[in-house]
């Protein structure tokens, strides 16, 4: 055969023009969902990472280097060592210390000389809230005029030029917020007593740029003033006093060596645009290595001994890494399945082009056409139209997700142009490795399977079978790797090889029978549908890996819902809540009921300080109508009770004589007090005796593991006031709530406590990837669904062809074909749902939806479970009965628009 040449190219595609663009745009699709899905994840665990060091507080986040003066340095050089010129060195040189990929932001980290601890300062004038004198943190840090506006006066500046540890008086610059703090004004002078005496004169006011910045916020006491208590015995009240911070000119660090034990620091803050969490692990061994291994080794060898390095990044990272790992087998399960259905697409794509053009490549077969050479031509056929798509594909992806690697985007979109250009050469070179000279009919098929098909079926199963019980026993977090993200995959596997050789048994055994039946339509549509075919095992594979993601996927997004909801209930107790520490007005209730979307408005009474008589212990005392309250459990499900079993006696109205009320109780104040009765004191002086009768784990007026609900007629008049309101109703406006309330109480919607769930994009971003994921997993099955009936059209469409010759009406044609397709969708509809739910089973155990609802292991509602989802399990299967069934009636009403001469037409190989 000769080699591949650009006519036989070109000539193909203008042949079929209509197959080419349509692979186009397949590959193209399908390279650019391939090539966005590293991208996206990239995008979406690196915010993750940032946002979780942006959050955390700088002092925690930024590595901080100190240094105490080497103790056997002479005078001399210990004041070198505090200048400026050798602080500068010496940060350059910490900088060129720190291992990548830890990148430090140069523009918020701060170095410089402080004292350890305040020194007091005698000064009447300052601020003294209970007699104690303030204190000052005397600082001379580098770059102050970069970080900070003059707002009046100027910078402090060393007086004579130069100072050294005999300096008695220097300058200093306040913040605004330390000046209006501790009154003080520019030209005020403080006196400073540590080991001497040092005196301050204010020459500035400073405005910081950014003092939420790591800059400022590392050592907050300089530029905002914190008022502390003296320690003192556990209970005992103790004095305060302030702490302010006095910004001294860079050069005056050798002054505040005779006055007090002094520190050189370096306060490295992370950079996080640097951060990326593919570099988890290595940030973590920089990390490490700045605390206590070699990088510590050489800061010791080029600052001094005592140099010491503290961070808290670790713990973030630490904190950061476990969500990761928590998300990460989820997310790699929606990615596995979406993968291996669109890869099914790409094959019977390529199947379908091989069988429309089956008599082109067997005639070439037969005049001398070699399988290589065949295959070849294909290859380059299929290339010319997949590799510009691929490259298209790719493109749109990087261009839309820009800021993330391309190397994982690249490799993605290869695979599947490598696929697409292979499916129809390999298809092909399968089909007409044998030259025949008649192909046969195309509606012929075996009795049974072939040994090898039979074999290898067997051992695929074999081998799934294995991979889940191996995975079943192991668990998705106990080193079972990418079995886990398989899972899918293969349940699909094991589930199709079964269904292809048992659906076709039972309609064997129905067809006889059949035959006594009056009509044709049936009998002939069991016969048809009870063949055996290979080449449904993909598109059933396609189909119930795509059940399977749907069912897993949806099952994974309602139960993060449902968790983040039965959290966000707990903490409110209803749809809403209105609270003050106050008794709420009496008509705010009405008002509050007026509001669109409010059905019931409850009201309760809390004592969050009522005691037990010996004082010990405070336990929430909740007063409420039992009758409203009973219907707020039963409706919200936090503890429903019998109203009945909590109204107070007759002998009790009013709190009047020693009357027992009959209260309900969390298991630990049950498990305290028993079934006897026993005093409380409330929080007026007021006393209620109590007995509970009532055990349950929540209540909507009271959060936490400690509470008592009773009838709130029963305590003595006035005693525990409604002071919540408890609300319910549907799509609640926060704004009308707020307006209503008129702030005498604080508004809390469930809606709101729910969002608050939320707080890093790898949570969300994991929610949208699944949403796409199976998004795109429905897609693809059904384009598979399509591509499998395509297949078939050109046969069906000549059988009906045929029975219309015999007499077959229209109607009865439309029938037949829907009849021959529920037999082979109805099996694949509840193969479905049974793989779904075995997925869902199978990986449940090892699989926790508390981080990805929650952010953290620990929620209120216990551990988020995965648990099967009807809807997820029951929609995918009625969708694919209804597109099945939909395509062979359009089908049958097309064909029987076209005529029994277009469809038999002489010489037909069909």
């Amino acid at each position: 055969m000769t080699p591949v040449t650009a006519p036989w190219v070109r000539t193909r595609l203008r042949a079929a023009p209509g197959a080419a663009v349509a692979l186009a745009v397949l590959v193209a699709v399908t390279a650019c969902l391939a090539a966005a899905f590293p991208r996206t994840l990239d995008r979406y665990t690196d915010a993750g990472l940032r946002r979780a060091v942006e959050r955390a507080p700088a002092d925690v986040t930024g590595v901080q280097v100190s240094a105490a003066p080497d103790p056997g340095a002479d005078a001399e050089a210990a004041e070198d060592s505090l200048r400026p010129r050798h602080l500068t060195a010496a940060y350059r040189s910490v900088l060129g210390i720190v291992e990548r990929p830890l990148v430090v932001d140069e523009e918020q980290s701060s170095y410089g000389v402080r004292v350890t601890d305040g020194l007091p300062s005698p000064e009447k004038w300052l601020p003294r809230p209970d007699g104690l004198p303030a204190q000052m943190v005397l600082a001379a840090p580098q770059g102050l005029d970069g970080h900070a506006r003059l707002r009046s006066g100027r910078l402090p500046k060393v007086p004579g030029g130069r100072a050294d540890a005999s300096t008695t008086r220097v300058e200093a610059a306040v913040t605004e917020g330390t000046a209006r703090t501790l009154h003080i004004k520019v030209g005020s002078v403080l006196h400073v007593l540590g080991d001497r005496e040092l005196t301050v004169r204010v020459t500035g006011i400073l405005t910081p740029e950014r003092p939420d910045g790591a800059y400022w916020s590392v050592d907050p006491v300089l530029g905002t003033p914190s008022l502390r208590r003296m320690p003192g015995p556990a209970g005992a009240p103790s004095p305060t006093y302030w702490v302010g911070g006095l910004l001294l000119a860079p050069e005056a660090g050798p002054a505040l060596l005779g006055a007090a034990p002094v520190v050189r620091y370096w306060h490295l803050a992370p950079d996080p645009d640097a951060l990326h969490s593919r570099d988890l692990d290595p940030l973590a061994a920089a990390v490490a290595s700045v605390e206590s291994g070699p990088a510590l080794q050489r800061l010791h060898t080029t600052i001094g001994p005592l140099t010491d390095a503290t961070t808290g990044l670790d713990d973030v990272l630490t904190t950061y890494g476990q969500l990761d790992d928590d998300i990460g087998p989820l997310i790699a399960v929606a990615a596995s399945g979406s993968g291996t259905v669109a890869a099914v697409v790409l094959l019977m794509a390529g199947g379908l082009a091989a069988g429309r053009r089956r008599a082109e490549l067997a005639l070439l077969r037969a005049r001398g056409a070699s399988a290589a050479g065949l295959a070849g031509r294909l290859l380059a056929e299929t290339a010319v139209v997949a590799v510009p798509a691929g490259a298209l594909g790719l493109g749109t992806a990087l261009l839309a997700l820009p800021g993330a690697r391309l190397l994982p985007a690249l490799w993605a979109a290869a695979a599947v142009t490598a696929v697409a250009c292979l499916a129809l050469p390999l298809r092909a070179t399968a089909a007409h490795r044998r030259v025949r000279v008649h192909d046969g009919r195309r509606d012929a098929a075996s009795p049974r399977a072939s040994r090898r098909r039979t074999v290898a079926e067997l051992t695929v199963v074999v081998l799934a079978l294995g991979a889940v019980e191996m995975l079943r026993r192991r668990g998705a977090t106990e080193g079972a790797g990418d079995l886990v993200a398989m899972a899918p995959v293969l349940v699909g596997v094991i589930a199709a090889l079964v269904l292809v050789r048992l659906y076709p048994l039972p309609l064997r055994g129905l067809a006889r029978p059949a035959r006594r039946l009056r009509g044709a339509v049936g009998p002939l549509a069991l016969a048809r549908a009870g063949r055996t075919s290979a080449s449904t095992v993909l598109p059933l594979l396609a189909l119930l890996t795509a059940f399977t993601v749907a069912a897993f996927g949806g099952s994974v997004l309602s139960g993060v819902a449902d968790a983040r909801d039965r959290a966000a209930l707990l903490s409110v107790g209803a749809d809403a809540r209105v609270e003050a520490a106050e008794p709420l007005p009496s008509g705010l209730p009405g008002r509050l009921g007026q509001v669109p979307g409010v059905r019931e408005v409850t009201e309760a009474g809390v004592d969050w300080l009522a005691k037990t008589p010996d004082g010990r212990q405070s336990l929430p005392l909740a007063g409420v109508d039992p009758g409203a309250y009973a219907a707020l459990a039963g409706r919200t499900g936090l503890g429903a009770f019998p109203e009945g079993r909590l109204t107070r006696p007759d002998d009790a109205a009013g709190g009047s004589g020693e009357a027992v009320l009959p209260a309900l109780a969390s298991p630990a104040v049950a498990e305290r007090f028993g079934s006897r009765a026993f005093r409380l004191r409330l929080a007026d002086g007021n006393t209620a005796t109590l007995r509970i009768v009532l055990v349950r784990d929540r209540t909507p007026a009271v959060y936490g593991d400690d509470f008592l609900v009773v009838d709130r007629a029963g305590l003595p008049a006035g005693s525990v006031p409604p002071n919540v309101l408890l609300l319910t109703g549907d799509d609640l406006d926060a704004g009308a709530l707020h307006r209503a309330a008129d702030d005498v109480g604080t508004v809390h919607l469930r809606s709101e406590q729910r969002d608050t769930y939320v707080d890093s994009p790898l949570q969300s971003g994991a929610e949208r990837i699944y949403t796409a994921a199976v998004a795109a997993g429905a897609g693809y099955a059904a384009l598979a669904l399509l591509l499998s009936l395509a297949s078939a059209a050109p046969e069906r469409a000549a059988l009906l062809a045929r029975l219309r010759t015999m007499g077959l009406t229209r109607a009865q044609g439309r029938r037949l074909l829907v009849l021959e397709s529920l037999p082979q969708a109805l099996p694949a509809a509840l193969g479905g749902i049974l793989t779904g739910w075995a997925a869902v089973r199978l990986l449940s155990p090892g699989i926790d939806l508390t981080t990805i609802a929650m952010s953290t292991t620990a929620s209120p509602v216990g551990r988020a479970e995965l648990r099967a989802d009807p809807w997820w399990l029951a929609v995918p299967a009625v969708t694919v009965l209804v597109l099945a069934v939909g395509v062979a009636t359009l089908q049958a009403w097309w064909s029987g628009r076209r005529g029994a001469v277009t469809e038999l037409r002489a010489g037909d190989a069909r």
